[in-house]
């Protein structure tokens, strides 16, 4: 079991004409699923990663992928071991 856990969704654009492509390969990447997509060549992706690294890789590889013109980050949930142990201080 990983000791961290990432969850991210984006907004892929792609250009029109390359959209199946960069859906295939968005799809081949490890912890990567694509949800939807649009004529106009936008995708719903999700990824899972096991750190926070990882998942700035992932994300940097959509950004160069041949085809896409932005990859926008809508939202983003990370959890560790620290975050199930850690004490709430009570500043009041």
């Amino acid at each position: 079991m990983p000791e961290e856990v990432h969850i991210t969704s984006l907004v892929v654009h792609s250009t029109p004409r390359r959209l199946q492509r960069v859906s295939e390969r968005i799809a081949a990447m490890p912890g990567a699923r694509v949800h939807g997509s649009s004529p106009n060549g936008k995708l719903v992706v999700t990824l899972d990663a096991n750190s926070a690294d990882e998942m700035l890789a992932r994300v940097s590889e959509i950004q160069r992928t041949d085809g896409v013109l932005s990859a926008a980050l809508v939202y983003q949930y990370a959890d560790g071991p620290e975050a199930t142990t850690a004490e709430v201080c009570d500043a009041g």
